[in-house]
């Protein structure tokens, strides 16, 4: 719907999203994880502290139908729409583009009048963005100046290449592929960019017939999951430069650019080492017009007894990390990490990108810790901490503890329960779970969360 003022979520740039009233209202994916008895879902949490109905589920729409495994949705418009060149300025953050992982079907959902009574206005079938983008299986939804973008792990069989398609911002059409020179790129996951670089930055995990069935222990000890990023002119949509990581390092998942534009670097999650397990973040730079990439944290695996471990895991003694998601303060200040196999959440000051220092750190579930949460301290958790999202001031870390129902199952094969928990975090030192905020899911899980006008992994800016 076009406007005639910008959107007043939309913000020119980081520091001026800091300032903005804090959020009220949190949307959840929910997954049901037998995949056939009823369809997926999004909630929406009442997350305002001062409300009778905090930390409760006050609206849902369920998908229409079973099976499409809801992944990393986006709004249809954010504060991209404001840069020199975008063509779409008066556009509103007003729809939800939520894809299903599995069934490469798209949803499109109105949030207005009401926002606690989200509504589905239209279904992008599979067969429709096989055609007109020769993808399937798509997975992350950005909104950017010029339309909207998401990506895809593989083609409509199954294999590769994985890649980038684009959306309409109104009619919500998929208008085709987006690249126009994939260079060596063949293995897609994550996707952004620097806006101010007219430069795109992608990752790799596998193709759908990589991944689906869950991790293949074959296809790891080789090397073969993804382990390079990809730099692209973002306006010539071409593939300009590869970075590879080595091949210990599998599944280059998670991307946080530095949200301030006149900044050129930004954050990778490394899901595993095959020299020990550890999971690993690194910072990809620009330095004299070429991008370069190097490894800032380890996080070691913690050694464990077979019987308290999966069958998968049992020979190796030790409960991975498991770094699959990470998220970067406005301020550029803070990331934090998330480690779903040892039930940690950690937080860094990355001030000094190239030197992190350690910043607070929470436990709750995790392989075999399944530790507790403090409303519920007699109660053991599975799952850990998957995605998380910030608030636009920082303060605020929502957690969920589902990664991908055929992953679940290996990591935790006595089922995963679905939650959601918040953090606090104080920028001086303080960083602790809400003792007040925990919200269970019943027998669905909960996967991405984005909070109500934007977050930390929603919008990018064109000015600092």
């Amino acid at each position: 719907m076009v406007i005639w003022r910008p959107d007043p979520t939309f913000y020119p740039s980081p520091k001026m999203a800091v300032q903005a009233p804090p959020e009220q209202l949190a949307f959840v994916t929910l997954l049901n994880p037998d995949g056939h008895s009823r369809p997926d879902a999004l909630a929406v949490v009442d997350v305002q502290p001062s409300s009778s109905s905090y930390c409760q589920v006050v609206g849902r729409v369920d998908m229409p139908n079973p099976g499409d495994e809801l992944h990393h949705f986006g709004w249809n418009a954010c504060s991209s729409c404001l840069c020199p060149y975008a063509p779409h300025p008066h556009v509103e953050r007003r729809y939800l583009i939520v894809p299903g992982l599995r069934s490469s079907r798209i949803h499109i959902i109105d949030t207005k009048p009401d926002p606690r009574r989200p509504h589905i206005v239209k279904v992008i079938e599979p067969e429709t963005l096989a055609k007109r983008s020769g993808y399937s299986r798509p997975h992350t939804i950005h909104c950017g100046p010029d339309g909207i973008y998401g990506n895809a792990l593989g083609s409509s069989n199954g294999d590769g290449p994985g890649g980038v398609f684009i959306m309409d911002h109104e009619s919500f059409d998929v208008l085709g592929p987006w690249e126009i020179d994939r260079g060596s790129q063949y293995l897609a996951y994550d996707f952004w960019w620097h806006l101010g670089y007219d430069t795109m930055i992608t990752s790799e995990w596998g193709t759908p017939n990589m991944v689906e069935d869950g991790l293949n222990p074959d296809i790891l000890l080789k090397g073969g999951y993804g382990h390079k990023l990809h730099i692209w002119d973002l306006r010539r949509r071409r593939h300009t430069q590869e970075l590879d990581l080595g091949s210990e390092y599998q599944m280059a998942l998670e991307l946080r650019p530095a949200h301030n534009p006149s900044r050129s670097y930004g954050f990778l999650g490394v899901v595993v080492s095959l020299k020990d397990l550890s999971s690993s973040i690194w910072v990809w730079h620009r330095d004299n017009g070429a991008w370069g990439v190097r490894k800032v944290i380890d996080i070691a695996a913690e050694p464990a007894k077979p019987d308290d471990l999966p069958p998968l895991l049992k020979g190796f003694k030790a409960v991975p990390p498991l770094v699959t998601d990470i998220n970067l303060s406005l301020d550029d200040r803070f990331l934090f990490v998330s480690c779903w196999g040892t039930g940690e959440l950690r937080r860094y000051d990355v001030t000094e990108p190239f030197n992190p220092k350690p910043a607070g750190s929470i436990r709750i579930g995790g392989i075999t810790g399944h530790v507790a949460h403090p409303k519920s301290p007699q109660t053991p958790l599975n799952g850990g901490p998957q995605m998380v999202e910030l608030s636009r001031d920082g303060r605020r870390v929502y957690v969920t503890n589902s990664l991908y129902a055929s992953w679940d199952k290996q990591f935790y094969p006595e089922g995963i329960r679905g939650w959601m928990v918040k953090a606090d975090a104080n920028p001086q030192d303080g960083f602790a779970l809400d003792p007040n905020f925990f919200l269970e899911f019943a027998d669905f899980r909960s996967h991405q969360v984005h909070l109500e006008g934007g977050d930390a992994s929603s919008d990018s800016y064109c000015y600092s």
